[in-house]
């Protein structure tokens, strides 16, 4: 997934950024309300971790904001403030989760995962794509009684097309799960992965729609 990262906190940031990097997912930092609301006018990610206190505002204004103007993508909040009362105005305002400082990471994963699962509309984390058993929770992939190694950027993509299942996924889109900000984007990319993904799960497994882009079954 593309991940929109709100936390001003040096050391706390850079921990939560390189942790979900790790598990696969392109993600842009930001430190302050006014670049936060820049990235989401020019990106559309797919999840959001907003911190709740900001330099220069109070990240429930920005969601507020977001869901004002019609926004649905995913937000978790992550905050030290743990009274109760801040809780229930954080998920009033449109919030999908709370996460109080400090918090697991692993658990800030799985909650992630658990989100976006929800949001694509699988919320299970077992689904069939062909011949393959897909676990979205440990990525997991099974065909037969063999298990199929994805890399992270092969899964990235996979992970993409899956949530669209049904639905042809643009060759921007698919870019835009792989790369962060400032990253350079290689220019066949796509079409490699792609490649790849079809020599391990079978090319029936994801079909091409010629000028459009790619496409899961259901």
């Amino acid at each position: 997934m593309r991940i929109l990262l709100v936390e001003d906190d040096q050391v706390l940031g850079g921990a939560i950024r390189d942790h979900v990097a790790a598990t696969g997912h392109s993600v842009d930092w930001m430190k302050r309300v006014d670049d936060a609301e820049a990235a989401l006018d020019g990106v559309g990610y797919e999840l959001v971790l907003l911190d709740l206190n900001l330099p220069d505002g109070r990240g429930l204004d920005l969601l507020r904001h977001l869901r004002a103007r019609g926004s649905s993508v995913p937000v978790i909040i992550t905050t030290a403030q743990d009274q109760i009362g801040v809780r229930i105005e954080g998920l009033n305002a449109g919030a999908d989760d709370y996460l109080v400082k400090p918090f697991d990471l692993s658990e800030m994963s799985a909650r992630v995962a658990a989100v976006a699962r929800r949001y694509s509309g699988n919320p299970a984390p077992l689904v069939t794509v062909g011949a393959a058993q897909v676990n979205l929770a440990t990525k997991l992939i099974m065909q037969g009684e063999e298990s199929v190694t994805l890399t992270q950027r092969e899964w990235a993509v996979f992970e993409r097309l899956i949530s669209r299942r049904g639905s042809v996924v643009s060759r921007s889109e698919l870019e835009n799960s792989l790369y962060e900000f400032g990253a350079e984007i290689e220019s066949n990319a796509v079409e490699v992965y792609i490649s790849r993904l079809r020599k391990k799960l079978g090319r029936k497994t994801i079909t091409t729609q010629r000028g459009l882009g790619y496409r899961v079954d259901k």
